[in-house]
């Protein structure tokens, strides 16, 4: 007897937008589902690594390959032999929106939030309950240059999902977005003040980036 399918969670704007699309003129439809329409924008307009895409649906990385290689067929089709596509139906429940990340990482030296994300000592991941910090941990920075490494799948699979950072490049931000991680920069202070400064909605991104190390950690 076939397992029960686990419903997939889906964006609340996928559910509106896919709902209000309309047919076009051609003779035949397909049929894209909405969890199926959800891997799409996760995989080709976020740019999410399939394993940070299969967290955000609550769903195997396994199961989430064969949604999207399912969507892209029927997505090549209908552009191929031009087909309409009706996006409806689905195993999907409506996720409801987060507030607040529960697991932040921040780059640290000496207690303080270190300027160069892909040197520093260690990170401390801050674990988040009720709008306050409920513990914190040390996880070691590895060697070389930080873009260039594993900490960003590190981190994710630890349940990071915002890095608040001071100086960092776009190459790095890229990383850590594709691993389903968010990053604010600009921060500075000691790590414990500004994880406070962000739960107090008082901490934002700078919107600065990094150009110091030319083509090294902060260009890729």
């Amino acid at each position: 007897m076939p397992r029960p399918h686990c419903p997939r969670k889906i964006a609340r704007t996928t559910a509106l937008e896919c709902a209000q699309k309309k047919r076009c003129c051609a003779q035949e439809t397909v049929i894209l589902t909405l969890d199926q329409a959800e891997a799409l924008r996760l995989a080709d307009i976020e740019g999410l690594y399939q394993e940070a895409a299969a967290r955000a649906m609550g769903i195997s990385r396994q199961t989430f390959g064969r949604i999207l290689d399912s969507a892209h067929r029927i997505v090549t089709d209908a552009v191929l032999n031009n087909k309409t596509i009706v996006i409806a139906g689905g195993i999907y429940t409506i996720k409801e929106e987060q507030t607040m990340h529960s697991k932040i990482a921040v780059p640290t030296k000496n207690g303080s939030v270190d300027a160069h994300f892909g040197h520093c000592e260690y990170f401390t991941v801050f674990e988040i309950g009720s709008g306050t910090i409920a513990s914190e941990k040390r996880i070691e920075s590895p060697n070389g240059c930080g873009c260039k490494s594993d900490i960003a799948s590190k981190l994710a699979q630890d349940g990071v999902t915002l890095m608040l950072a001071g100086n960092i490049g776009d190459g790095a931000i890229r990383v850590l977005k594709a691993h389903g991680i968010e990053v604010v920069r600009g921060a500075s202070g000691t790590v414990r003040s500004v994880v406070e400064q962000w739960i107090a909605g008082t901490l934002k991104d700078s919107g600065e980036t990094c150009h110091e190390h030319g083509e090294h950690e902060c260009t890729h």
